[in-house]
């Protein structure tokens, strides 16, 4: 643990062997030492109960700012002695318990930082609905969103950092990705689709919904049997191995995933479908040969900005005169944004989800026109609703195979997320596009829709 977080983590055990060292050196005096009864255990009790002493007016009045500036939700925040401070006057959707003064003061600093510090460490605890709370605060802070001054210098230090380079994306991916097949088989749906699902109903279910999703994109696409598909950024597979089976294109799929390769090529041979599907663990930078179509579902979070002119040129090579193609991706209204600090750092490095007009411009900068675009917020937040019911009732395990603050962490990320799409603070855009003089586009939309509850079956 780096950075501001682990000197958080560090100060308080610090602080008491400071104190006690000095203690001994000042006290070399006889006379002094025995007018002082400082021991190691008598330090810690003092610093911890200054730690959990009643609050102040001053930090009474801290709290009372920080509802303030986020809009004043209907939640509370109970303090460690009890006393409690109020957004609003009526009732409340969820109340967060701080338990002690150094997390009030760290969350007041940066909270989009330490909030999420704080929770994963058991140092604060909501009581309701975590989604609930979070969509409460989410819908209420102010357009100019919650950002402290500390955190915006942070946010343009990070800036010159290019965390998205060749070797930095395998880490980024790594980090996320590669920390076990069998956790993520405990919560996704059989075909381990990390992507946001289509919901032909709203009560569709999870497995249903996930095989719609990869049958719309491919209507979008206008697949025909025998082209040739390009997928940049593949996952576990199953949309290469949906494309092939069912509309009998040959595909060529990258990610730079080791453990997601590995599981797609073993499932493609399962299906006897290695002859028609190429999983390539190489980086999107590195596509080489000319298709027919481009598809990229979920991809575009992990490019960064800087990059986007890369993956631009990539589109245009790899297409030829009648390319088309499809990106997917988590998006914003506001273009330029960093992505919430705490996930950055803890669950997606790396990550960035631009706005509609970015993804626009990055089709159009390599010559192609734009067909169509859709935004399918709720179905993201209906997606990780499931995600977040199963990874629940899977919670005894996950902290088995990690330990309780990572269920803890992995709960706030999916809530969170959750709450963002239902709150409109993060977007799910699909972009359709093809070369301007490609007059071979369907005249309706009728043909997306035309059962679609079967998801191609």
């Amino acid at each position: 643990m780096g950075g501001v977080a682990g000197l958080a983590d560090f100060y308080p055990t610090q602080l008491v062997k400071t104190r006690w060292i000095m203690s001994q050196s000042t006290l070399s005096d006889p006379k002094r030492r025995e007018q002082s009864s400082l021991t190691p255990q008598s330090a810690v009790q003092s610093f911890e109960a200054k730690r959990t002493a009643a609050p102040s007016r001053l930090e009474k009045w801290l709290t009372v700012r920080m509802l303030q500036a986020i809009g004043n939700p209907p939640i509370a925040l109970v303090l460690w002695d009890g006393s409690t401070v109020s957004g609003t006057p009526g009732p409340t959707c969820g109340r967060v318990a701080i338990h002690d003064r150094r997390t009030l003061l760290e969350i007041a600093l940066d909270p989009l930082l330490y909030f999420g510090e704080a929770y994963s460490d058991g140092r604060i605890d909501v009581a309701g609905s975590l989604p609930s709370l979070l969509s409460a605060v989410y819908r209420h802070r102010p357009s100019s969103g919650m950002s402290s001054l500390f955190r915006r210098m942070l946010d343009n230090i990070e800036s010159f950092v290019d965390g998205n380079s060749l070797n930095g994306s395998r880490l980024n991916i790594h980090h996320h990705y590669d920390i076990g097949d069998d956790f993520y088989q405990l919560w996704l749906d059989r075909e381990m689709l990390y992507t946001c699902a289509y919901f032909p109903t709203p009560e569709s279910e999870l497995e249903a919904a996930q095989r719609a999703k990869m049958e719309y994109v491919c209507r979008k696409l206008h697949l025909k049997p025998g082209e040739t598909v390009v997928e940049a950024g593949c996952g576990w597979g199953a949309l290469a191995r949906y494309m092939a089976r069912h509309h009998g294109v040959v595909v060529k799929a990258y990610n730079i995933s080791r453990n997601q390769i590995a599981y797609a090529r073993q499932k493609a041979r399962e299906q006897g479908l290695d002859g028609q599907v190429e999983f390539v663990e190489d980086d999107y930078r590195n596509i080489s040969g000319s298709f027919d179509v481009f598809v990229s579902v979920g991809m575009l979070e992990h490019v960064g900005v800087r990059h986007y002119q890369d993956l631009s040129a990539v589109v245009d090579r790899c297409l030829g005169d009648r390319g088309r193609g499809l990106i997917h991706s988590i998006g914003q209204v506001h273009r330029g944004r960093e992505l919430n600090p705490w996930i950055r750092r803890r669950i997606f490095p790396g990550a960035y989800p631009p706005a509609l007009s970015e993804m626009v411009q990055l089709v159009e900068s390599a010559g192609f026109g734009v067909l169509d675009t859709e935004n399918l917020r709720l179905h993201y937040a209906r997606t990780l609703e499931h995600w977040l019911a199963r990874f629940e009732a899977s919670a005894e395990r996950v902290a088995a195979m990690f330990d309780d603050r990572f269920v803890r962490m992995w709960r706030l990320y999916l809530a969170g997320s959750a709450a963002s799409f239902t709150a409109g603070s993060l977007h799910l855009f699909q972009v359709v596009f093809a070369r301007p003089a490609d007059n071979e586009v369907p005249w309706t939309r009728s043909a997306l829709y035309a059962d679609c509850r079967s998801g191609g079956q």
